[in-house]
C-alpha cells in the first residue's frame, strides 16, 4: 500500500513541472557594453518601464506571495510550486491557466525576451535539454536589459530571480505573453 502511494505521489510530481514535449531553445545572453544602447532602444520601444492595470494586478498578487515556501503540487498560500503560483497569480484575476507549466508554455503567444514586459511568463529546461520543467513571472526589465522574474524556487520557495544568473540563463528555453 505504501509503495503505491508513493508511486503515485511521484508521478504526480514529475508531471507537475513538466513536459514530455520538447520546446524550442532561445537564448538570452546579458547585452553587452557595445551593444547596451541598441538593446535598450530595443527594449524601450516595447517596454517604458510603466506598468499599470492586469499587468499591475499580476505583479501585486504574485510580490504579496515573496517567501511562501515551495511546496510540490502546491497552489495555495501555504506553499507553491512554480506552475501553481502562476495558476493562482492569474486566477486571482480571472484568468485561468492550465496547472502544468508544459501547458502553461503552450497558452497566449510567443514573443521575444527582448518584448517581454512585466507580467509575462518565462519558461526554463531546469533538467537539462529543452522540456518545459520551470516556469516564472516576469517582474521587471531593469535599464541594463537585465530580466528578473518571481517564481517559486525548490529551495526557497517564491522568491525573485534574474536571467543574467548563469544556472537561469543556461535553463532559459522562451517567452509568451498571455495578457
Amino acid at each position: 500500500m505504501k509503495k503505491s502511494v508513493l508511486l503515485i505521489l511521484f508521478s504526480i510530481f514529475m508531471m507537475s513541472c513538466g513536459t514530455s514535449r520538447s520546446a524550442k531553445k532561445y537564448t538570452y545572453k546579458k547585452p553587452s557594453t557595445t551593444n547596451k544602447s541598441a538593446n535598450l532602444k530595443k527594449l524601450n520601444s516595447s517596454y517604458s518601464g510603466n506598468v499599470s492595470g492586469t499587468r499591475a494586478s499580476i505583479l501585486d498578487n504574485a510580490e504579496n506571495y515573496l517567501g511562501t515556501p515551495y511546496k510540490y503540487a502546491g497552489n495555495t498560500p501555504a506553499g507553491f510550486d512554480c506552475s501553481g503560483l502562476v495558476c493562482k497569480v492569474f486566477d486571482e484575476e480571472k484568468i485561468q491557466m492550465p496547472r502544468r507549466s508544459s501547458d502553461q508554455a503552450k497558452q497566449g503567444r510567443s514573443i521575444n525576451v527582448s518584448e517581454a514586459r512585466p507580467g509575462d511568463l518565462l519558461f526554463f529546461a531546469t533538467a537539462g535539454g529543452s522540456a518545459v520543467t520551470h516556469v516564472g513571472i516576469v517582474h521587471d526589465i531593469l535599464n541594463s536589459g537585465e530580466v528578473t522574474f518571481i517564481h517559486a524556487s525548490t529551495s526557497k520557495g517564491v522568491i525573485i530571480s534574474s536571467l543574467n544568473e548563469a544556472y537561469w540563463n543556461k535553463a532559459f528555453l522562451f517567452a509568451r505573453s498571455v495578457l
